[in-house]
């Protein structure tokens, strides 16, 4: 794991101690899948961990090594299972506290049961959504950043998403925002030096060294805000179909997506309203976006449509133009021209590709384009995705290093560098995090 902020740091503690309730303070969930399943995991976290497994089991396990035991009642002695036991002393264990898991037979009512056996002891409760990744970033375990990376995890649809979320868990923008931090740090303190012995020759030279770290410390920020957002993984690239009434878009929609999405009619208008489809192209996330012929209506339903299609073109990363080449819209994504159904039509024009949905002419041809488009959208195997959040906190750590870097008053430099690192704490959690822990966590299942 990267350097985040740890409980002993000052202020962390206030900011995430709401996370953890006063009573109560060992908590307990399913971890895995809903029952019925082959196994299913529970666990249990807090000071009262131990006893409680003790109280199930009769013993505590070795640290870390797994045993199998008969699990009973406390209160009756009734057998509830004989289940695989794991034990984890606090700090070395997923939240940084004492740990249980009791890994089960998945039925329903085994795990039922053990769960009300759980319930019956003093002192423990069920956990709520996310609490156990709330107690691993109270104890420093992880920091804001991997948490966030874990609940992209969770939800990860596409190999891409996957990938990226991965990359935030396991700290991958974690250790760069320590490393500027660091170096952050390091020029603050150069600057003190100057403030406090400036009289001194070998100390002035150290102006020039500081300008140097926060010239290469921008640079690095610039590059990473620079990639493809995290948005654009998650909710897909935008791909609008627009053009003229009855030009083929719904027909061509339905063939992207590989179903019947939209009603496809020789009725001018059929198509009212925006119509999306998500869909997976070579493992990336992209939405299909079907809309209203544009022209000139007197129907108020109508005109509603086409300004919400002129809406959705405004907005498109890429736009399958199926009018006249010569009336493409002027937008600031990518613009395919498509002369669609080219089967009984006569193709003319300056088009990029001219297809046939219902033949499947020229459809491979247009999966592969649009496929090239969409990649050069989306981040790098090695790149880095990062989310709206911390891409504002990045943005204002650059705005806190342009303080300085285009003046000759260190104390404007100073206050640069000051305003840059708080930004930074910004995005692990050191710092003004009460705002998103909430809708982090909300995202979690019951058993994180």
């Amino acid at each position: 794991m990267a350097p985040a902020l740890r409980a002993d740091q000052p202020g962390f503690a206030k900011q995430v101690d709401r996370c953890v309730p006063a009573e109560s303070n060992t908590i307990f969930a399913l971890s895995s899948g809903s029952p019925p399943a082959a196994i299913g995991v529970v666990r249990v976290s807090g000071p009262e961990a131990g006893p409680a497994l003790k109280a199930l089991a009769g013993l505590l396990p070795p640290p870390r090594v797994a045993a199998v035991r008969w699990l009973s009642r406390p209160d009756t002695g009734q057998r509830l299972d004989r289940a695989l036991l794991l034990w984890f002393p606090g700090p070395q264990s997923a939240t940084g506290e004492d740990v249980a898991e009791l890994h089960l037979h998945g039925g329903k009512a085994v795990v039922a049961a053990v769960l009300d056996a759980l319930a019956g002891l003093k002192g423990l409760r069920h956990a709520e959504a996310g609490e156990f990744t709330r107690r691993a970033l109270a104890n420093g375990v992880m920091d804001l950043a991997e948490a966030e990376g874990l609940g992209d995890l969770l939800t990860a649809e596409t190999e891409a998403q996957r990938r990226n979320a991965l990359a935030l868990a396991g700290g991958v923008l974690s250790r760069k925002v320590e490393k500027w931090r660091q170096s952050i740090v390091e020029a603050s303190a150069r600057l003190e030096a100057i403030l406090d012995f400036g009289d001194e020759a070998d100390v002035l030279e150290d102006d020039g060294t500081v300008r140097a770290i926060v010239d290469e410390v921008g640079r690095e920020m610039e590059d990473l805000l620079a990639t493809p957002p995290a948005e654009r993984l998650k909710d897909g690239v935008r791909v609008v179909l627009a053009g003229p009434p009855n030009a083929g878009k719904s027909t061509l929609l339905n063939a992207l997506a590989g179903r019947d999405v939209a009603i496809v009619t020789d009725i001018p208008g059929t198509t009212r309203d925006l119509i999306e489809a998500p869909v997976a192209m070579a493992g990336q996330s992209v939405l299909l976006i079907d809309t209203a012929g544009l022209r000139e209506g007197d129907n108020a339903v109508e005109r509603i449509g086409i300004d919400r299609a002129q809406a959705a073109v405004a907005a498109a990363d890429i736009l399958l133009w199926l009018g006249d080449p010569a009336e493409t819209p002027d937008v600031g994504g990518t613009i395919i021209k498509i002369a669609a159904r080219c089967d009984d039509r006569k193709v003319q024009g300056p088009f990029d590709l001219a297809v046939s949905a219902i033949s499947g002419e020229g459809m491979t041809a247009l999966r592969q384009l649009l496929m090239r488009h969409i990649l050069m959208l989306l981040p790098r195997e090695s790149e880095l995705a990062i989310n709206v959040r911390q891409r504002q906190a990045l943005s204002d750590a650059l705005d806190g290093l342009a303080l300085g870097r285009g003046s000759d008053d260190i104390l404007l430099l100073g206050e640069g560098l000051r305003l840059a690192r708080a930004a930074l704490d910004r995005i692990t959690g050191r710092a003004g995090i009460e705002d998103v822990l909430d809708n982090l966590f909300r995202r979690f299942c019951i058993g994180k």
